[in-house]
Order: C-alpha cells, then sequence, then structure tokens
C-alpha cells in the first residue's frame, strides 16, 4: 500500500530562525536609568571613603548622591522618558542614598564612640528612611490624592532627612570636639531625625509656590550667592542650612494647621 509523502515543512526566512529580535529603545530612555545608577555609585562610595577616614570626600560623595537622586525624576519627566523600572531603581537609589550611606558616614564618623548604642541610632534611621520611602511610594499611588498632598509632605522628606543627620559630621569638620557629651548628644539627634522621617509632621513641599515675575532675577541673585557661599564655606553654611530648616519646621505646621485644621493627615502606612 502506498503512502503519500509528508508534505514539505515551510521554508523560514533567516530572521525568523534566529528568533524574535530584540526591540530597540532610545538612547533618551537610558538617560534617567544611568543619573540613578550614577547616585547609587556615589553612595557606595561615601561608604567607602569614610570607612576608610576620608570623611569630608564622603559627606561629598552622599551629599552628590543625593543631588544625583533628587534630578533622575525630573530629567525622566523631561525627556518623557518614565518607566516601571525606573520606579523601581529609584527606590533602590534612595534607600541606599538617603537611609544607608548618612547612616554608616555618621557612625564611622562619629556614632561609633557611642558603641552599640551609636549603631542601634543608625539602624533606627536607616529603618526610619526605609519606611518613609516607602510610605511616599504607597501615597504617590493613590488614585485620588488629598488636596493637602500638593502643597505638604507627610513627615520630613528622606532627602532632607540625609542632610539633617549629618548635622553632627558639619559640626566635627568645624572643630567641634567629640566629647561624650557630644558623641550621646548626636545619638539622640539621629533618632530624633529618624523620628521626624515617619511621623505625620506637616511638612511645606513648596511644589505648588508661585513666584512673582519681577522677583524671579533677585531669586536667581540669591541662589547663585547661596552656591558661592556653599562652595567656599561648605560646612558653615550646610550647618546653618540644617539649622534653618528645623526652626522652619513648626511654621509649617502651624500654616497646615491654618489652612487644613479640620482635615486628618492619613497615610497608608498601616495598609500591608
Amino acid at each position: 500500500m502506498e503512502t503519500s509523502d509528508p508534505a514539505p515543512e515551510p521554508i523560514r526566512s533567516t530572521d525568523e530562525a534566529r528568533g524574535p529580535r530584540l526591540r530597540e529603545i532610545p538612547l533618551r530612555l537610558m538617560i534617567p536609568n544611568l543619573i540613578t545608577v550614577l547616585a547609587i555609585c556615589a553612595g557606595l562610595t561615601g561608604i567607602r571613603l569614610a570607612f576608610e577616614g576620608r570623611y569630608e570626600l564622603a559627606v561629598a560623595m552622599v551629599l552628590l548622591a543625593a543631588f544625583l537622586d533628587g534630578i533622575d525624576g525630573r530629567v525622566a519627566r523631561l525627556l518623557k522618558a518614565t518607566s516601571s523600572f525606573g520606579v523601581q531603581m529609584d527606590s533602590l537609589a534612595d534607600i541606599i542614598n538617603f537611609g544607608v550611606a548618612p547612616a554608616l558616614v555618621s557612625y564611622a564618623f562619629l556614632l561609633h564612640d557611642a558603641k552599640s548604642i551609636g549603631w542601634i541610632a543608625a539602624l533606627l534611621y536607616a529603618i526610619a528612611a526605609g519606611l518613609r520611602l516607602a510610605r511616599f511610594n504607597v501615597m504617590a499611588e493613590r488614585d485620588v490624592k488629598a488636596p493637602w498632598q500638593s502643597e505638604f509632605f507627610v513627615g520630613v522628606p528622606a532627602p532632607m532627612g540625609a542632610m539633617l543627620m549629618l548635622l553632627p559630621v558639619y559640626l566635627g569638620f568645624l572643630g567641634l570636639e567629640p566629647s561624650p557629651v557630644f558623641v550621646y548628644l548626636s545619638v539622640a539627634y539621629t533618632v530624633l531625625i529618624g523620628y521626624l522621617l515617619v511621623s505625620r509632621l506637616p511638612v511645606w513641599s513648596g511644589k505648588s509656590s508661585r513666584i512673582r515675575r519681577d522677583l524671579m532675577l533677585p531669586i536667581i541673585l540669591v541662589v547663585v550667592l547661596y552656591v558661592a557661599l556653599l562652595m567656599s564655606y561648605t560646612w558653615e553654611i550646610l550647618s546653618v542650612t540644617v539649622i534653618g530648616y528645623l526652626v522652619v519646621l513648626p511654621l509649617s505646621a502651624r500654616a497646615w494647621h491654618r489652612r487644613f485644621g479640620t482635615i486628618t493627615i492619613e497615610d497608608d502606612s498601616t495598609h500591608v
């Protein structure tokens, strides 16, 4: 009995035989992610420099990491290059640059003199920074946002928290001796900043602020003057900036109660 020959298999093109082609993406989509990676590298390098005893460079790297981490999202929105991958990378960079790096630099420079208590304070701050960032991410994903969210943060934002937490280090660079009193006050201060991160303190964000046109040039001159002073008197200006920010916090809470006193600040930190 004759059997018919099997039908010949269709001839595949060379491209099909090689498998699916990788999708090409524009170079501009990589720029925000590269900035985020550079921020992580700066933060981790700051930790290394701190344990090598090069504390001023270590703090400079941590501040550089905070700056890079602060602009990557803005660059992504400017280039229309936002992505879910970038959001996850940014969250990873945030916990390193605003939580782990400042805590370890401060511990290596000063808090280690308090032995285990200093290490506990550094741990509490790092965990508080992580909780603060998680709460921010959850609140940012809300479909319906409260009217105050365009003007106020809930708790001190993590980037500013990193700058605040390093105040004892700035004072040490200015010549303040690491006496036992100063060390244990620094431990208490570190815990306080960690608490401010996770608190429900309303903190003015400035995101919805508007500037009069006639004030634009004077404000630009003030910013230029601030940057020039910062480059020349780095630790003095950073110390004054941190102290000024701490003084403004009660005024921010007062402004909140005047405008939204009948509204309860709620967050999703208890929703797991």
